[in-house]
C-alpha cells in the first residue's frame, strides 16, 4: 500500500512529507532527477528514493526516525547500528 499525493511546489511536497510523525521512507519521483533528488534530501526519513519506490540490498542500511525507530540495521556494523545516517538511493535509468 502506498500513499499518493499531487502538490504544486517543492515546498507543499517536503512539508507535507515531513508532517507525519513517523520516519521510514519515502521516495520522490520527477522527470527531473536533480530536483528529485534535492527535495528527496530534505524528507526527514531513514531511507530516500529518487525514481525508485525502494532501494534494497544487503549492503544497504535499513531504518527509519521519528516514531519508526533508531539506529541502523544491515550495512556497515559497529557504531553505525546506533546512528542515524540517511539512505538517498537514485535510480539512475528508471525508464530503461
Amino acid at each position: 500500500m502506498a500513499v499518493v499525493h499531487r502538490v504544486t511546489h517543492d515546498e507543499h511536497a517536503v512539508e507535507l512529507a515531513n508532517s507525519t510523525p513517523y520516519g521510514l521512507g519515502g521516495a520522490v519521483f520527477s522527470a527531473d532527477p536533480q530536483r528529485a533528488r534535492r527535495v528527496a534530501e530534505r524528507l526527514e526519513t531513514g531511507m530516500a528514493n529518487v525514481n525508485t519506490p525502494s532501494g534494497d540490498g544487503p549492503e544497504l542500511p535499513f531504518g527509519g526516525v521519528g516514531r519508526s525507530g533508531f539506529g541502523r540495521e544491515l550495512g556497515p556494523t559497529g557504531m553505525s547500528k546506533f546512528a542515524n545516517k540517511r539512505l538517498v538511493c537514485t535510480a539512475v535509468n528508471p525508464r530503461a
